[in-house]
């Protein structure tokens, strides 16, 4: 069955689910380039250094608090956990810019970003299991439910991270970094809560009395066994993310090394934004090549292209220079992501598919912990170039991962994936 339009997609879930699904991933992507800007500035440390480490540590804690979350919401739903994500969260970006303010130590501001970004919801995620709870009640409709909307949050993911940054850039010029983390934390709250009662959280907060439910529920099988969360084709896909996030952490690290270079700091999230806007324009175009390639070979393509456009950064010398760099780079990594997205959600038991999906958010997170910490500190030692570096790095080991790892994925889930979503279950291993 081909994709359908994002207009009758969206009549599923209705118009208010996407709008505030949107707006509340955004303080995610905020609170990360926030940090970042607010430890480096002389309010606090006053050097690219340490903010590198602050914004890897907030990314690091969301890697670890994001699949403990999503496990939750698979047991209890997701309307109470979430509630308590956002209301934590977003106080915890409110309380890190009030101990920014009164002086204190940078190690301080970035624990207290660290619990932000703990509590911190991985919204887009949360999002693609209410997906999957709607196409399972459109059977019919299932196949064009699933690529679409992977489709489309795949973009939205880009967006917020183009953004995200861009009105922390904007806030942090204009009033500075303080008022830019405050205004993720109070969007935390307002719009994340809003997402956590939503209607469509009726489709997962329970499911419906039958047989093995209850061991569903406890991610058993009905012979009492523990089922797997790391299936071939899950463990593949979270390595491939990896280097995604890595490539994240990095290439916003080298933008914003360069940025203050040229004495323009605060334009650094507007820079980084350009990565996302050509990566969400191509995520919003997949579906229509989504029939005519199978996964595993749109994984190859897209990982390839990942490495081809990535090596012109160790040429960039100025700012002029990078904003064709970003835009043709990142058209690449949305259709690469929604497709590592998409092999996993084949892949995935379906008991576990909260966790999974969370356990992929929190890999990019951890990813950009990783590229943000790396690459702050070769920016230190040489400027913007290493700190590129660290971007080809990742995007070569994510060529090579992709045409060895795919090999990994059980033949069934080969064949699920060339079929295209709703096709059929992943065999149980």
């Amino acid at each position: 069955m081909p994709a359908i339009r994002y207009s009758r997609l969206f009549s599923y879930s209705g118009p208010a689910f996407v709008a505030v699904g949107f707006g509340a991933r955004l303080p995610l992507a905020m609170s990360q380039l926030g940090t970042m800007l607010l430890v480096s500035s002389p309010m606090v440390a006053g050097w690219m250094g340490p903010g590198g480490v602050a914004a890897g540590a907030v990314a690091l804690a969301n890697a670890v608090g994001s699949p403990i979350f999503g496990s939750l919401t698979d047991r209890r739903g997701q309307r109470g956990i979430l509630l308590l994500q956002s209301l934590i969260g977003g106080a915890a970006l409110i309380v890190e810019a009030a101990v920014a303010v009164v002086g204190a130590p940078w190690a301080l501001v970035a624990l207290i970003g660290a619990v932000a970004g703990f509590f911190t919801p991985q919204v887009g995620t949360m999002a693609r299991v209410r997906w999957r709870a709607v196409a399972a009640a459109h059977p019919d409709r299932k196949a064009g439910i699933l690529e679409t909307s992977f489709a489309w949050e795949g973009s939205a993911d880009e967006a917020s991270f183009a953004l995200g940054p861009a009105l922390t850039g904007v806030l942090a010029v204009l009033m500075g970094p303080v008022p830019a983390i405050i205004a993720a934390g109070v969007m935390l709250i307002v719009l994340g809560c809003w997402f956590a009662v939503d209607p469509t959280v009726r489709l997962v907060a329970a499911m419906p009395a039958a047989p093995g439910v209850a061991a569903a529920r406890a991610g058993t099988s009905r012979r009492g066994r523990r089922e797997p969360v790391l299936t071939p084709g899950v463990l593949a896909a979270l390595v491939g993310l990896l280097m995604i996030g890595t490539i994240f952490g990095s290439v916003q690290t080298g933008t914003t090394t360069l940025a203050t270079a040229e004495g323009r700091p605060g334009l650094a999230g507007l820079l980084h934004a350009l990565l996302s806007v050509g990566s969400a324009t191509a995520g919003l175009l997949l579906p229509r090549l989504a029939r005519r390639i199978g996964l595993v070979r749109r994984w190859h393509i897209f990982a390839t292209a990942l490495a081809i456009l990535a090596l012109p950064l160790l040429a960039v010398g100025s700012l002029g220079t990078l904003v064709p760099e970003l835009l043709v780079l990142g058209l690449a990594v949305a259709p690469y992501l929604i497709t590592l997205y998409s092999v996993a959600e084949r892949a995935a038991r379906p008991s576990r598919i909260g966790m999974v999906m969370t356990m992929l958010a929190a890999t990019t997170s951890l990813g950009y912990s990783v590229g943000t910490s790396i690459a702050g500190r070769l920016a230190d030692w040489g400027g913007h170039t290493p700190a590129y570096a660290v971007t080809v790095a990742a995007a070569l080991v994510a060529c090579l991962l992709g045409w060895l790892l795919a090999a990994r994925v059980t033949p069934q889930e080969h064949a699920v994936a060339a079929d295209g979503p709703g096709a059929g279950e992943p065999a149980v291993n």
